[in-house]
């Protein structure tokens, strides 16, 4: 099992160095069998804020570059050339000041500087996806969200800040430390026996589901096998990318991404233990989800439409 530092400080305040959290871990009995310092992108995040454009001109006599302002949040409103085909007045935008390292066109990194570009005054560089190494796509700058505040790193920002992520072989009698809350739970009970802190478990924040999400029927055939099954029905939704603070956070720890839906089930079952499935419900048969034991041998196709057998 793989766990990320960053992600258990969500749940407690440490100031341990990774040899003495895995020493730690290892004396409660989940043993640590390595660790990696994780950094997600070559470019230095913490020079990159997020910002404003303020205006946006299109520069004479030329096909492509606009004269912007931008705010980034520290009072200085500052002149940057930009080149991108979608840079417009009233953006929020990923800014990378002088003295920030960036990637080229050609995937190498530079340094950004002030400089003058047809005349016009440029004091940083308003950055796409491939300049911060972070993604391909390079068909214009990363607009972010309405409401992202100015000033923010982009290592924040994109919960891209550097990580240890450390690889524990957990026994099967320790299913209460298979996700990162009962990781932190363990560590805060030692730290208050061990060092008399009083140290406080951050909860995760939760919401009530909003009204109008419908029971849908199950029937659990095995209740020795599965206790208990619940299935809920929630309309209106849009299947797409997961925000890139939750598509690290499962890479960090081995998981792939695929769409924001699948994801977030995966998210909670690392932070909280808790399995969930996301069915579509256009695709179940009967009605009804019937959860029970088949004989081993039984042929059923998976989600990647693969046959497969059931074996015991």
């Amino acid at each position: 099992m793989k766990v990320s530092l960053n992600w258990l400080r969500d749940f407690l305040d440490l100031d341990k160095s990774s040899s003495e959290i895995a020493e730690i871990l290892t004396s409660l009995g989940l043993e640590v069998e390595g660790w990696e310092d994780v950094k997600p992108s070559p470019v230095d995040l913490d020079k990159v804020l997020t910002g404003k454009v303020l205006e946006c001109e299109r520069i004479p006599e030329t096909d492509h570059l606009s004269a912007t302002k931008v705010d980034v949040g520290d009072g200085v409103i500052r002149s940057i050339v930009c080149g991108a085909p979608n840079v417009a007045a009233g953006q929020k935008v990923f800014v990378a000041l002088p003295g920030a390292n960036v990637f080229s066109k050609d995937g190498q990194l530079f340094t950004i500087g002030e400089r003058k570009v047809k005349g016009v005054p440029s004091q940083g560089m308003i950055c796409a996806q491939d300049e911060l190494g972070i993604g391909h796509d390079h068909s214009g700058i990363m607009v972010l969200p309405e409401e992202t505040s100015l000033g923010i790193t982009a290592a924040h920002y994109l919960d891209q800040d550097s990580d240890t992520v450390i690889e524990i072989g957990l026994t099967p009698n320790r299913a209460d430390a298979t996700h990162h809350h009962g990781v932190a739970r363990d560590l805060a009970a030692w730290l208050r026996v061990h060092e008399q802190r009083e140290i406080m478990l951050r909860a995760p924040k939760t919401q009530a589901l909003p009204d109008g999400g419908t029971p849908y029927p199950v029937t659990v055939e095995n209740t020795d096998a599965c206790p208990r099954f619940t299935g809920i029905v929630i309309r209106n939704l849009r299947i797409g990318e997961s925000p890139d603070w939750l598509k690290n956070r499962l890479l960090a720890v081995g998981q792939r991404p695929i769409n924001n839906v699948v994801d977030i089930t995966n998210y909670v079952r690392l932070e909280l233990g808790q399995p969930l499935h996301a069915y579509d419900l256009a695709k179940v048969k009967g009605g009804r989800i019937v959860v029970k034991t088949l004989p081993a041998g039984t042929s059923f196709t998976t989600l990647d439409e693969q046959q497969r057998k059931l074996f015991a």
